[in-house]
């Protein structure tokens, strides 16, 4: 008798074991039988992990100027919080919320915005063929035409070439979804912290993000055309902020892409025949 009691744990421990060796064989049998849903989900998880890298948190830290931007513009957290879901663009939330703290009308408010969003054009037009193939669904490129931001697009247009065309639609829908949770962090935590961080530092956050896009473009540079849409584009900045504000930047980027590409394609001439 005493035998058998001592003996009955062992052979619970051993049914347990046997159990779980079982259901692990079952695990690894269905992954293997839809390998397609794993492979997703750890693309998915891959673009999701750009986020915890230096983008993301740069992207973190200028989300936080804006909430604590929107704190003192009197607006409230959950207006805030969805502004960045909806819009995930902040010169379109800053120009947005001035509007608003002025007092100004929707419709001014908006048309200001879309004139923002113009900027969003070229970048759409030069990602999404690394997405198209094979032909995502509807649903899939809605989702991914909404990540498109400065960040993202820099990640997705620097990682996508690396990848298989059937696994880019899926990694940069998790670098949108993990960059656009960054950004709600971020939001929050500036709101909350906008009483103990001075307005000076809250404005300078912002310019997080365009220093990291300008710095990442030289970085990518390596045509001559690249270097001088940078440098007429950085010259032409300034004036132009003074005589077209609002315009600026749509100005600046027009003639300085324009002369670059022209001067750029006729060095590149000169260059080749001598050789």
């Amino acid at each position: 008798m005493s035998f058998s009691i001592l003996s009955q744990p062992t052979r619970v421990e051993f049914s347990t074991v046997t159990e779980g060796v079982k259901q692990e064989k079952t695990s690894q049998a269905n992954d293997l039988a839809n390998p397609g849903k794993v492979h997703a989900n750890w693309t998915f998880i891959q673009g999701m992990r750009v986020a915890l890298s230096t983008p993301g948190a740069i992207l973190m830290a200028s989300s936080g100027g804006f909430g604590a931007l929107a704190n003192d513009a009197g607006m409230s957290l959950f207006n805030a919080i969805f502004m960045m879901a909806v819009f995930f663009a902040l010169p379109a939330q800053v120009v947005l919320m001035d509007q608003l703290a002025r007092g100004g009308s929707i419709i001014g408010g908006a048309l200001a915005v879309g004139l923002t969003g113009v900027r969003l054009v070229p970048m759409m037009v030069t990602i999404m063929p690394l997405l198209g193939k094979p032909r995502p669904a509807l649903s899939r490129r809605l989702a991914a035409a909404h990540f498109v931001a400065i960040t993202a697009w820099l990640e997705g247009l620097r990682l996508l070439p690396k990848l298989p065309e059937n696994r880019r639609m899926t990694f940069f829908l998790g670098i949108g979804t993990g960059m656009s949770a960054a950004t709600l962090m971020g939001t929050a935590l500036g709101f909350e912290l906008a009483g103990s961080v001075p307005l000076a530092i809250s404005a300078g956050l912002l310019f997080l993000t365009p220093i990291y896009f300008f710095l990442s473009l030289m970085a990518a540079a390596r045509l001559t055309m690249d270097w001088l849409a940078l440098v007429i584009g950085s010259l032409l900045g300034p004036p132009l902020f003074v005589l077209t504000p609002g315009l600026d930047l749509l100005f600046a980027g027009l003639i300085g892409g324009t002369v670059a590409y022209v001067a750029g394609r006729r060095f590149d001439g000169i260059l080749e025949e001598e050789e």
